[in-house]
């Protein structure tokens, strides 16, 4: 490769941090200044850096990038779902990176109306995504959030989908939802503060001045944030409160936006549960009365406290309660068993009970979009490693299965090339850790092979095994794919997650490389061709596992890592902070600073050889602000050992998400597949 340019180093001005009558010293500290030209510069001068030295790779990227793209539909569409009166439906036209939102009134032969093309609002932006569609229920207006600095602070717009108009006006510093009352005059949306925490829920009336919303909830407590919907019976406006160990919602006659909300369950610290309106009951999902794996719940609409809360589906020790839909006939449950997906149909007068029969060790299933009451029919979807992912309709009155549609993947794939298999490694305190494995069969040696190893490992999130047309590109030149399914996701029920967090956190950590040392172990890699990726928490276990173990891997990609841990904990102006501290606990409690202080990357980076690193960022990245990866990376400098590379990537123009466009997304894709295969000798 070629390298022209010197390795940049970011000037040291170390600043002494202390707590607990410990001192920490970070040379790098300054990074956090945005504004400071030097900053910029250096950041700047890592982009170059990365460019020249991957400047032999241009071929293959735009290879890949042009791969990429061509199993693409590029004029797609989603599947119709019909709700008050329209058929509405989203599609994408060739050529084009943005959604186009449609509808069609009654009948799907009728004439197609554009609510909103994205492609044209984001035609001259750098960034540009929508977050939040909501039509109001006379079906003439359409209020629809935007974010144009990717960094997820969101303005709601008002469009007149009959005459295309739109508002004088915009609500600032949203999430981008909105809940329509009744009156198809007034909605609820959620405001940001300055930590970019959900916090005030207002009520707007349809063209006033937004200076005068009136303030309806504001949620005081740090460590929650709030969110406003309406229910999916069309008859409450709900308010939801959320932290990590307790939630806490309210409602309001739909009928009545000018009303007060009624408090269904105040919260209690480690009471969990979430609400769903159907006729004369709450349906509720919740961890009361000890269900660590959730159970369902009913209650009156009148009798809202738990004491009048009674079960209707108990707590099973086996099986992790993940999501339900109601409909007028049926209940339909969304489980998780041994890590793998069920769903379970009930008839409400009790004559049926069963679950729909998917045939695969290895799978991912669940829930789809279902806005009727009175349908008789069941949307899901359906994906495996080797099964393109599928939206299906099961007709629960007979039994009949339908696909709807499948993900089409243009070009040559053929499902039946490709392997996929689940296997079990033993971790250090002897806690079987799966991992979800596919490949292409024609394309692998009879000795170790190349194998990328993925994970994440945080937040109760499950890394489903699902389809991805993007990682065709790395098994068809002989790699296998992994999911380490370590603790701290869900992936074997709510205990799973505990042991992942707080006071167990370095389990995810021993997890993964346990998972990593049994695949070598069993010859189906070597470390020479094991490469590991992981973003965000997932970039966390990055940074951890090459403290830990940097011979293991001959490279990793490490995509917006959580790698500076204590400080940001310690530091409440942080976008998210406060409402993580039941996630990794509070360093302002010593106990948790040293725990923490004990794996966070950025902390124990070291005098060793690291593996072969690719770390990517966005300027205005919201959850793992750009300052953790460049000081990552210019401390890993200081004391890498021998001749691997240290890369770093930073999109001056987007956030934690990347980029906007579907095909300017791709482009970030090809570039970090080209680092992979130029690690693992193949170039073409």
């Amino acid at each position: 490769m070629s390298q022209n340019l010197p390795i940049p180093r970011a000037g040291q001005k170390p600043e002494s941090l202390e707590m607990h009558g410990d001192t920490r010293v970070d040379p790098y500290y300054w990074l956090r200044e945005r504004e400071n030209p030097d900053t910029i510069a250096y950041l700047n001068s890592e982009n170059d850096y990365r460019e020249a030295v991957m400047s032999g790779l241009k071929p293959l990227e735009e290879k890949l990038f042009l791969e990429l793209k061509a199993r693409i539909k590029e004029d797609d569409s989603s599947v119709p779902y019909f709700k008050n009166g329209y058929w509405y439906y989203v599609r994408y036209q060739e050529g084009q990176d943005h959604p186009i939102y449609c509808r069609k009134k009654n009948d799907l032969e009728a004439e197609e109306e554009v609510m909103l093309d994205v492609n044209v609002e984001a035609s001259g932006k750098d960034y540009y995504q929508i977050g939040g569609m909501s039509v109001s229920p006379n079906r003439q207006i359409l209020a629809y959030g935007y974010d144009d600095q990717s960094r997820r602070i969101y303005k709601i717009r008002f469009r007149n989908l009959s005459t295309g108009k739109e508002e004088h006006y915009e609500l600032p510093n949203c999430t981008g939802s909105a809940a329509w009352a009744s009156d198809n005059q007034h909605v609820f949306y959620t405001q940001k503060d300055d930590t970019l925490r959900p916090a005030k829920i207002y009520r707007h009336r349809l063209g006033s001045d937004p200076n005068t919303d009136i303030l309806v909830y504001e949620e005081e407590d740090p460590s929650f944030l709030c969110s406003v919907y309406r229910s999916k019976s069309g008859t409450y406006i709900m308010i939801g409160s959320h932290s990590t160990l307790s939630n806490e919602y309210r409602y309001l006659d739909a009928n009545n936006p000018l009303g007060n909300f009624n408090l269904i369950q105040a919260r209690e610290r480690e009471l969990e549960y979430s609400v769903a309106h159907y006729g004369a009951h709450w349906y509720i999902r919740t961890n009361y009365q000890k269900a660590q794996n959730f159970k369902l719940m009913r209650t009156p609409l009148e009798k809202t406290q738990k004491e009048h809360w009674e079960d209707l589906i108990p707590h099973r020790e086996e099986v992790y309660l993940e999501g339900l839909e109601l409909f007028e006939k049926y209940l339909v449950l969304e489980e998780r068993s041994n890590g793998l997906s069920r769903l379970r149909v009930r008839h409400w007068d009790g004559s049926k009970d069963h679950y729909l029969d998917f045939g695969s060790e290895t799978y991912t299933a669940g829930i789809g979009l279902n806005p009727s009451f009175e349908s008789e029919k069941l949307r899901y979807s359906y994906s495996s490693l080797v099964q393109p992912y599928s939206i299906m309709e099961y007709d629960m009155a007979t039994g009949e299965k339908r696909v709807l549609k499948e993900q089409e993947v243009l070009g040559d794939f053929d499902s039946s090339r490709y392997r996929e298999e689940r296997r079990w490694y033993k971790a250090e305190d002897g806690t079987e850790i799966p991992v979800s494995m596919v490949w292409r069969a024609d394309a692998q040696e009879s000795g170790p092979n190349k194998l990328l190893l993925y994970g994440y490992g945080s937040y109760g999130i499950t890394v489903e095994p699902g389809f991805s047309s993007n990682r065709l590109s790395l098994l068809d030149r002989g790699f296998t794919f992994a999911i380490a399914h370590i603790r701290g996701g869900q992936y074997l029920g709510r205990e799973w997650y505990e042991k992942g967090k707080m006071l167990h956190k370095r389990n995810s950590f021993s997890d993964f490389i346990a998972v990593a040392e049994g695949l070598v172990a069993d010859k189906i890699t070597a470390p020479e061709q094991l490469f590991a990726m992981g973003g965000s928490a997932g970039g966390l276990l990055m940074g951890t596992v090459i403290n830990w173990k940097p011979e293991l891997f001959k490279a990793v990609i490490a995509a917006v890592p959580f790698v500076d841990v204590v400080t940001t904990m310690l530091d409440e102006s942080i976008p998210l902070t406060t409402g993580e501290f039941d996630e990794w606990g509070n360093p302002k409690e010593e106990e948790y600073y040293q725990y923490m202080k004990s794996y966070s990357p950025y902390d124990n980076v070291k005098e060793q050889a690291y593996p072969n690193l690719l770390i990517t960022t966005g300027l205005h990245d919201s959850q793992v602000q750009y300052w953790e990866p460049a000081k990552w990376c210019a401390k890993l400098r200081d004391h890498q050992q021998g001749e691997n590379h240290i890369l770093m990537y930073c999109n001056m123009s987007t956030g934690h998400g990347g980029a906007s466009g579907r095909f300017e997304a791709l482009k970030e894709t090809a570039m970090e597949y080209s680092f992979l295969l130029w690690q693992a000798g193949i170039e073409r």
